[in-house]
């Protein structure tokens, strides 16, 4: 379950930073606007709010296996569709299609990986999954390199077929939550008594005391995802801009997820011991230092690569200390819901993040600037997760 959930995180990893490898080609071909260049970014991620939601509620009542296999098909059938698209705006509303299954595989990854873990290791299954997922921006950012721009089209078909075979072997192989199967037949399945349960299940992320607990983790995921979206997208183009070449943008962009990956693996390890909060306050104070570093040292390209490695780093193992921490939130029969909205709220940031690139560029601020202008939603966003560590460390009860 856990290797499976894995290939399905690398998949996401893979076609969530498509189109931004993509963009040089796609810019090159069709001339977009920064603003039009920023909508095809967050079409994707727009996608992914609604299949969240959609996604975890589904699971919750008919099961994780069959809503993740469907899930993954779609993101893949989709990206292999962009692949052929015709004009600019048919590649915006494909990718948006993209995100709708997106959306729909992560809250699922996490829920399973929780659930097929023991006792005590839980967080370090979802954190282990999570760390595939820059090592798959990292594999398709390999792709490109070995691309001209002109064959932007052939990293769509990489995102399509990778997906479509992994959906195959989850139906396959795949078993669902046993703690789902328990909890489906302890309660009625009818349809006349899960009409409705969807308003009750968002009830119950706010009952028994975790109300701080679900406000916090909104925040944070809608902070952090804004954050990690700009950057994945805008990042080579503003490396570009910055006077490196394409080839050194990407290789900036692998470091950036190289780091990430190992950042994850380690931070799995110490999630369940006794440096995990030093951790995770390092990690947290270092992001905005980070950022503020890059806009000083862009003039080089090994300092430049040395920082962006890093910074992958910090904000990854800050994404997976934050997936860690949502599913031990909520119990079984609310899990996939808990787990979808909270991602569904960092669709909004993720949504947010491209636009606000978008929009800087476009009102003429140049790299270092532009880094220096999302410094401040850097600090809001630790601030938020560590109030969230200091809520999880005092237990359940808290509310």
């Amino acid at each position: 379950t856990i290797a499976l959930c894995a290939l399905t995180a690398l998949c996401e990893g893979i076609d969530l930073q498509a189109a931004g490898v993509a963009a040089a080609g796609i810019s090159a071909q069709w001339a977009p606007s920064p603003s039009e260049l920023g909508a095809f970014f967050s079409a994707s991620t727009f996608g992914l709010f609604f299949g969240a939601i959609i996604g975890g509620r589904l699971a919750d009542v008919y099961g994780r296996k069959w809503v993740l296999a469907v899930s993954v098909g779609a993101f893949g059938f989709f990206s292999l569709a962009t692949a052929f698209g015709g004009s600019f705006e048919s590649l915006v509303w494909l990718r948006a299609l993209t995100g709708l299954g997106l959306g729909g595989a992560l809250p699922l990854e996490v829920a399973l990986a929780s659930e097929a873990a023991e006792e005590g290791h839980k967080a370090k299954a979802v954190a282990m999954v999570y760390s595939a997922t820059p090592l798959g921006g990292a594999l398709i950012s390999l792709v490109s390199m070995q691309l001209g721009s002109d064959q932007w089209r052939d990293i769509f078909l990489v995102g399509g077929v990778v997906p479509l075979v992994v959906a195959g072997a989850i139906s396959l192989w795949l078993k669902d939550s046993e703690d789902f199967l328990k909890v489906r037949h302890a309660r009625a399945l009818a349809s006349k008594a899960t009409r409705g349960q969807s308003f009750v299940g968002v009830k119950q992320l706010f009952s028994d005391g975790r109300a701080s607990r679900t406000t916090l983790i909104w925040i944070a995921f809608c902070l952090e995802l804004m954050l990690l979206y700009l950057l994945l997208n805008w990042l080579p183009i503003l490396l570009q801009s910055a006077g490196f070449s394409r080839q050194s943008a990407a290789a900036a962009q692998i470091g950036f997820n190289i780091g990430g990956m190992f950042a994850a693996l380690a931070l799995a390890q110490l999630l369940s011991g006794t440096a995990r909060n030093k951790v995770v306050w390092g990690v947290y104070i270092a992001i905005p230092v980070l950022i503020l570093a890059l806009a000083e040292v862009h003039s080089t390209f090994v300092g430049t690569a040395l920082v962006v490695l890093v910074l992958g780093a910090a904000i990854t193992a800050a994404q997976a200390f934050l997936y860690s921490v949502v599913p031990a939130s909520y119990p079984t029969e609310i899990r996939g819901l808990g787990v979808g909205v909270a991602l569904a709220c960092g669709r909004i940031g993720s949504i947010a993040g491209p636009q606000l690139g978008g929009f800087l560029k476009a009102a003429g601020h140049g790299p270092s600037q532009l880094l220096i202008d999302i410094t401040p939603i850097a600090i809001a966003g630790s601030i938020s997760a560590l109030m969230l560590l200091s809520n999880t460390a005092k237990g359940r009860g808290s509310g």
